[in-house]
Parts: C-alpha cells; structure tokens; sequence
C-alpha cells in the first residue's frame, strides 16, 4: 500500500493537485479535508493530476464527486489530468468520463 500524498500548487487558470499514491477508503477523506480547504474563485479551473495515483476505489470515486461538488458550487470548473488506465475504465463504465473533463498529462 502506498500513502496517499497530495501537493499543491497554482497555475494560471487555478489550483492544481497532484495525486499520488493510492486514493482509498483511508485515504479518501484526505482529499477530502484537503479540498473543504480550497478557495476557487468563479471561472478558475482545479485540476487534479492523477499521473502518480496507482489505485482508486470506489471510495475514491466518491471524493473525485465530492471535488466536483465543491468546484461547482465556488462557480469553477474541474479537470480530471493523466488518469491511469484502470480509473478510466471505471470512470467509462459509470458515465463520469461525461462528468469530467479529461485532460492529457499535466507535464510537471
């Protein structure tokens, strides 16, 4: 099991997470705390770099919505970077890949 670590830094359209490690039932609730912490303006855009994430449950999923929530209730927008394979199959299986933007990798 790998820790969940999540960094943050600004770009110029918003705040960028970067993911790492294992987004589960433990460690979930960190992104969540994480992100209840946030300030979004109106029109920013939060993305989440999940280039390093190496496993997401079900409990991930939820605090990935949980995100969204948050994004759209400051008047932002959320993109979802990189997303590794295996969550993109489920994020295609439960109709989120139409919730979410997709981007490609972030580059940093």
């Amino acid at each position: 099991m790998t820790p969940l670590t999540i960094t943050t830094r600004n770009s110029p359209t918003g705040p960028v997470l970067r993911i790492i490690g294992e987004l589960d039932f433990t460690t979930a609730p960190d992104l969540r705390e994480l992100l209840a912490t946030l300030t979004l303006e109106p029109g920013q855009l939060l993305v989440l770099d999940l280039t390093r994430m190496e496993f997401c449950d079900s409990s991930g999923i939820s605090a990935l919505i949980a995100a969204r929530n948050h994004v759209q209730a400051a008047r932002a927008d959320i993109a979802l970077a990189a997303v590794p394979a295996d969550t993109l199959r489920v994020l295609r299986i439960i109709g989120l890949d139409q919730v979410f933007r997709l981007l490609p990798g972030t580059g940093s």
